[in-house]
């Protein structure tokens, strides 16, 4: 098996026990600790995140490139990870510092889950996940996880009883973080020495790394600033909607990513051998196929969503129904910007495209947030968002034209939407007619899902049979560049 088809493989496995486990503690966690527990829980969170990004400016995707391309080659590897890891070390202890500074003066919140959660910025200090995804270890980091998140879903059964538990669910969360990241440095010394980083090199790294830092943070505004500006401007029960919203669609979005973050390194690789026919086959793979599961994902979640958030959260969440919706629409637009930056503008070092999209992004959520979040609250953050999301794609598509043929890549997925949304229809009205139980719920997905799989299938292999048949023999296996 070549190494991108076993890296994909431990990937897709260990999204599979991301999406399992969530689906086992969401319903507990959310009748234990409510809308209100939950929402500050991730209002606080959002803000560490904030800090934690702050300290890592742009060190995860130039670390992850910068290690991809000299791999082979043991000290340019240890001299790579030194020389941005030093980097790494100073900012994020300084984000440490600060985010102590913010709690004690101004944060108005519960500062005892705020306290705890700055283990949360602490894990940013040790994360050198970046180090073995551009060595393409995934086998270390998905272990290093699985063992983890079980432990930690253990962990919240057992002490997580009630709603005064709040701050044992936060100290369970984020120690979780904090353990995954030590593993990882009691593995590193098989990959890497340790050496003297050099001023000139870690000089060199500046710039890159600030210039990540940049589509970093703008990304972050409207994936983190909806939970912040709705526990600012309207309440933490809308935040706790918001976020179990976020918690169905991190579903279909984990395994997205999961393919994004093994392909930018042998995108990388790749481009070093000048293989473009290769490189043109991944790329076409990537948007065919996403698409057919993002379209699927939007469409379905839009039919069930009335029926999944009271019965899956509880009726307290029955607000969250239109947030899955939006989100779930979001996540096409979404899937289609991640193609293009993580297999074509990451790899090529094409950051200024990467930036220019994403603070216009950015702006666009700001602005929606502040004018929408006060009336509608989450149904407001959503509009923004999905507003952001498209910015962003169209932008990069816009930049991209003439070098990335995206949108030849994307004319013949476009028939899967009347597809999906035919299923949404019949899916909708399956759960209008039969009410919201737990068989409504069953029925729906397991009509929907043989609608629009069966859909798809035919007209892949009807209208599309020559891809379709090249693609079943030949998926990631080329004769002369198997790893």
């Amino acid at each position: 098996m070549s190494s991108l088809k076993k890296n994909l493989a431990y990937n897709v496995a260990y999204q599979i026990l991301v999406i399992i486990l969530p689906l086992i503690t969401a319903p507990y966690v959310s009748r234990v600790l409510g809308a209100d527990g939950l929402g500050t829980y991730s209002y606080i969170f959002s803000i560490v995140t904030y800090f934690g990004l702050f300290g890592m400016l742009g060190i995860a995707n130039h670390g992850n490139r910068s290690v991809a391309l000299v791999r082979d080659n043991r000290q340019k590897v240890s001299e790579a990870f030194s020389n941005t890891y030093i980097i790494q070390l100073c900012t994020t202890v300084i984000a440490l510092l600060l985010y102590f500074l913010f709690i004690y003066c101004w944060f108005s919140g519960d500062k005892t889950i705020a306290y705890i959660e700055s283990i949360i910025v602490l894990s940013y200090i040790l994360d050198i996940t970046w180090f073995f995804f551009g060595l393409e270890q995934f086998a270390v980091t998905v272990t290093r996880n699985a063992i983890i998140k079980i432990a930690t879903v253990v962990a919240i059964f057992i002490f997580v009883r009630s709603r005064e538990d709040l701050w044992i669910y936060a100290l369970i969360m984020s120690c979780g973080m904090l353990f995954s990241q030590i593993y990882l440095w009691l593995r590193i010394r098989k990959y890497a020495d340790f050496c003297k980083p050099s001023w000139s090199q870690v000089k060199s790294n500046i710039k890159p790394v600030l210039m990540l830092f940049i589509p970093a943070i703008a990304y972050s505004i409207y994936k983190l600033l909806d939970k912040v500006m709705l526990g600012a401007m309207s309440s933490m029960s809308q935040v706790g909607l918001f976020d179990n919203a976020e918690k169905i669609i991190n579903i279909p979005s984990s395994l997205i990513t999961a393919f994004g973050t093994v392909m930018m390194p042998r995108i990388t690789v790749l481009l070093g051998t000048g293989d473009e026919h290769r490189i043109s086959y991944l790329n076409k793979i990537s948007v065919r196929y996403f698409t057919l599961l993002v379209v699927g994902a939007a469409f379905g979640l839009a039919g069930i969503c009335n029926v999944l958030a009271p019965v899956y959260f509880g009726s307290e969440f029955v607000g969250s129904a239109p947030i899955i919706a939006g989100l779930g629409f979001s996540l096409i637009f979404v899937t289609w910007a991640n193609v293009i930056r993580t297999q074509y503008l990451i790899p090529n070092k094409l950051d200024k495209p990467y930036v220019i999209s994403s603070v216009i992004g950015a702006l666009a959520n700001l602005a929606v947030n502040i004018i929408l979040i006060p009336k509608f609250a989450g149904i407001g953050a959503i509009i923004g968002t999905i507003i952001a999301e498209f910015t962003v794609f169209f932008v990069q598509l816009i930049l991209v034209r003439r070098s990335f043929p995206m949108s030849q890549y994307l004319q013949p997925v476009l028939f899967l939407f009347p597809i999906g949304m035919i299923m949404f229809a019949v899916v909708y009205w399956i759960g209008a007619y039969m009410g919201n139980t737990i068989i409504t719920l069953i029925i729906q997905i397991l009509v929907g899902g043989f609608l629009y799989l069966s859909g798809s299938m035919v007209y892949l292999k009807v209208i599309h049979d020559e891809f379709f048949e090249k693609l079943t023999s030949r998926i990631f296996h080329h004769g002369r560049h198997n790893a």
